[in-house]
């Protein structure tokens, strides 16, 4: 079974991260007895799980980076202006 990652486990809100435990404990049940087409089913349901905790995480790193935008323009414009006196 793949994990995803740290940040997007920390996204998933308290449903699904419940229901993320239990399907990544069936799955690495299902390995232990070499079902891996049953295995394969339960981590395309993990997949469908953490979609929205994945956007949730785009979204946080476009935020970031419009506030790095705004910032840099901050400083652009106030170094403009300190030119200009």
């Amino acid at each position: 079974m793949r994990h995803c990652s740290v940040q997007v486990r920390g996204l998933l809100t308290r449903d699904e991260l419940d229901r993320y435990n239990a399907l990544m404990e069936v799955g690495s049940y299902l390995e232990s007895q070499t079902r891996y087409d049953l295995a394969y089913t339960v981590q395309k349901e993990i997949d469908l799980l953490i979609q929205p905790a994945i956007e949730r995480l785009k979204d946080k790193g476009r935020e970031r980076d419009r506030a790095t935008q705004e910032y840099l323009e901050s400083k652009r414009l106030a170094a403009d202006s300190d030119d200009e006196e």
